[in-house]
């Protein structure tokens, strides 16, 4: 049950996903000031040194400068426990190029998923733990040697 009064935490994930796809102009209803990711890096930076809407836009400007035709659905949820709300989702994307080490080709259809739990206050989120599975897509981009090994070009 929703603890939050006057916040439907589905229609706040629904606004966080219009985030991911490219839309920020209610970045700052979205995402508190003081809002935190809790996220492993691969390249073991601290995710939770930045924090508010400095944090999250400038990586998803990142992810959408990297693909083209981006389509991230919602495969389970939103669901809501008191002031937490969790989804998992999927991202199609068509590779841009520009990723180092990638050696897939400009034009490389990937997907992989992950899931999000985000936890609200006043009205807005305030943090974000997520789990992604960047590996899955680094080896079909070819940054990394998967079990089928890297992409190769064509």
């Amino acid at each position: 049950m929703n603890t939050l009064p006057d916040v439907d935490l589905r229609e706040l994930y629904a606004r966080w996903s219009e985030l991911w796809r490219g839309d920020f102009r209610h970045a700052e209803d979205v995402l508190d000031p003081g809002f935190v990711v809790h996220q492993a890096r691969p390249d073991g930076t601290d995710s939770e040194a930045t924090t508010g809407p400095a944090r999250l836009l400038p990586e998803i400007e990142q992810t959408r400068a990297a693909f083209d035709d981006i389509d991230v659905s919602v495969d389970l949820g939103p669901l809501v426990d008191g002031d937490l709300v969790s989804a998992r989702w999927t991202m199609r994307a068509t590779y841009a190029g520009g990723l180092p080490g990638a050696t897939a080709p400009v034009g490389t259809e990937i997907a992989f998923s992950g899931h999000d739990i985000l936890r609200a206050a006043g009205g807005k989120f305030v943090e974000y733990w997520t789990c992604t599975d960047i590996l899955d897509g680094l080896t079909q981009l070819g940054a990394i040697a998967g079990p089928n090994g890297p992409a190769r070009a064509e």
